[in-house]
């Protein structure tokens, strides 16, 4: 590949990237929110118990905080096979409108990986409580849901991003654990 991409994390990629990247920057996209409604059998569960990662749904008034990273152009081939690896459990690639808050960088298109309804993996909304039981009853080889959950919202704060469903998600499952 000839150019630099970008790539936007909004889950785990918010707080373990685990590929080498060129820059990092905190970001937003419009037209999306961040929700507990994709299924993980690779990661944070395992097949016939899956735990609960974020996947993005569109909505129109919708802002998702994230990290954007820079992948220098030499990078770009091997680290998208780990991407698409990482991934792989019911996500696809789409282009998003990245907007860089707290500088003056101008606006980017990059890569987001979303679960979609009509991947296998996915499950849908629920409630906060009913997430916060599942999550808290799943490992996977990835370690155990609740971190996830929690980390994500750790991140989250530090980044200054509000994120009500996240937020909401975390003080249920600190109930359970």
């Amino acid at each position: 590949m000839s150019e630099d991409v970008w790539v936007f994390g909004y889950g785990s990629l918010v707080w373990r990237p685990d590929f080498k990247f060129a820059e990092r920057r905190p970001a937003t996209i419009e037209g999306w929110v961040r929700r507990f409604w994709q299924g993980s059998t690779d990661h944070r569960g395992v097949p016939g118990a899956p735990g609960r990662v974020v996947t993005l749904e569109a909505d129109e008034k919708g802002i998702c905080w994230g990290m954007a990273y820079r992948i220098a152009a030499a990078d770009v081939e091997p680290i998208m096979v780990e991407l698409d690896y990482r991934e792989k459990g019911g996500y696809s690639v789409k282009n998003v409108e990245m907007i860089f808050p707290t500088d003056d960088h101008p606006n980017v298109t990059g890569l987001a990986y979303i679960g979609t309804p009509d991947n296998p993996n996915y499950l849908g909304p629920e409630t906060e409580e009913r997430i916060a039981a599942q999550v808290v009853a799943s490992t996977g080889p990835s370690g155990p849901n609740d971190e996830y959950v929690l980390r994500l919202a750790e991140a989250l704060r530090e980044l200054g991003a509000d994120d009500p469903h996240v937020f909401e998600l975390e003080r249920q499952v600190r109930k359970l654990i």
